[in-house]
């Protein structure tokens, strides 16, 4: 019976916009409230821990909801279960490259004419402190400035972000 609910949910997540018990909406954006977070292989402590993230602050999706759990995506497309007080509505977002050594722009301004205050790497993790839908400004350890969003995992194309 979890099996076929779990399909359920995720199949309204991935139509999107829909709610869920929580009342929020599905899919959605959080982040890791913990450095250790266990990712199970279901809803609920008798499903063993799949593996277990060590990075608090990095952004996951949220695609399904049961009871106190969440059914999460990472950013390499890895789904498991995760108890909702180890994640945090705190929007985050992952500098997400096609390579590990490209680097990236983070620019003054919402522009690509902009100057370039730094260049980022992929894995690098910032808040996101406002996304127009096109760009978002990113703030982290030692810089803080605007980045092309289609660069980022942790926010929606066209997502508008205040």
């Amino acid at each position: 019976m979890t099996a076929i609910f779990t399909l359920t949910l995720t199949a309204a997540a991935q139509a999107g916009g829909d709610t869920a018990p929580s009342g929020l909406p599905v899919p959605r954006f959080v982040s890791l409230k913990v450095d250790r977070v266990n990712v199970r292989g279901g809803p609920d402590k008798d499903h063993d821990v799949s593996w277990i993230y060590t990075r608090v602050g990095w952004p996951v999706e949220i695609i399904a909801e049961f009871e106190n759990w969440r059914r999460i995506r990472d950013s390499d497309g890895s789904e498991g279960w995760v108890y909702h007080s180890l994640l945090s509505g705190k929007r985050m977002a992952a500098v997400q490259l096609k390579s590990k050594t490209d680097l990236t722009p983070l620019h003054a301004k919402p522009d690509a004419e902009s100057a370039v205050l730094a260049r980022l790497q992929s894995g690098v993790l910032g808040s996101i402190k406002h996304c127009n839908g096109s760009w978002c400004r990113l703030s982290g350890d030692g810089f803080d400035g605007w980045i092309e969003q289609q660069r980022l995992w942790g926010v929606y194309p066209d997502e508008k972000v205040e």
